[in-house]
């Protein structure tokens, strides 16, 4: 049975009411190698306080999500040992940087499934009941099967999270609208390498005013949730 939609910015969301059975919560790539000490973030040598800043947050999400029994998801970033889904252009531009997807570092090679770097961070574990999608892009949609997954479950809304937002969790979010999902970018639940690029793309997001999806802070989810 639906309930009552919330109220962003003017806007209602979601736009039919709120079913949890047909909602789910998203996390992206919370990864050792993006948000953990010895990830491939932090060999980079650029810090780690921004993409560890969501980790609060989504802890507390993931616990209301799982009590009120929505649909509960995860991605990871990674390609194949063989690096047969890694495309030359892709690993050339991150080797620029100095430490390149499929090399490797202190954890494991950069990226590639298996390796410790690849996993999701301990905070932000899957239960055995929770899909985790494997994805060799920026978009949780491209190159896997997520849609069709939602879609076999009947999810109709996406709550987002994760890291980064000015890559993949914009990413995902833009596909996902386009698919017909009604779709909310929890904004202290994302952030970016560099904060400025979270609060850039927020900023787009919320400019667009529900066109590219809704935009709310976590203590309005969690007390929408309940």
């Amino acid at each position: 049975m639906a309930r009552e939609h919330i109220l962003i910015e003017g806007v209602p969301w979601p736009r039919r009411g709120f079913v949890a059975e047909e909602a789910a919560l998203l996390l992206i790539d919370m990864q050792v190698d993006f948000c953990a000490p010895g990830g491939w973030i932090d060999q980079l040598g650029v810090g780690l306080a921004n993409t560890r800043r969501p980790i609060p947050v989504l802890q507390s999400l993931l616990a209301r999500a799982r009590a009120v029994n929505l649909h509960v998801f995860h991605t990871r970033e990674g390609h194949r040992a063989d690096s047969s889904d890694l495309n030359r252009n892709k690993q050339w531009r991150t080797r620029k940087q100095g430490l390149g997807i499929g090399d490797t570092g202190a954890n494991g090679r950069v990226l590639v499934r298996g390796e410790p770097g690849w996993a999701l961070i301990p905070e932000l574990s899957a239960l055995p009941s929770e899909t985790v999608f494997d994805k060799p892009g920026k978009g949780a949609f491209f190159a896997t099967d997520l849609h069709h997954v939602l879609q076999c479950r009947n999810v109709k809304t996406l709550m987002i999270g994760g890291v980064t937002t000015d890559c993949c969790v914009q990413s995902t979010m833009r596909d996902a609208v386009d698919l017909g999902y009604e779709c909310l970018l929890i904004e202290d639940g994302c952030d970016a390498i560099r904060h400025e690029d979270h609060t850039r793309t927020v900023d787009i997001f919320k400019k667009a005013q529900g066109r590219l999806g809704a935009v709310a802070r976590s203590d309005s989810v969690l007390g929408f949730l309940g």
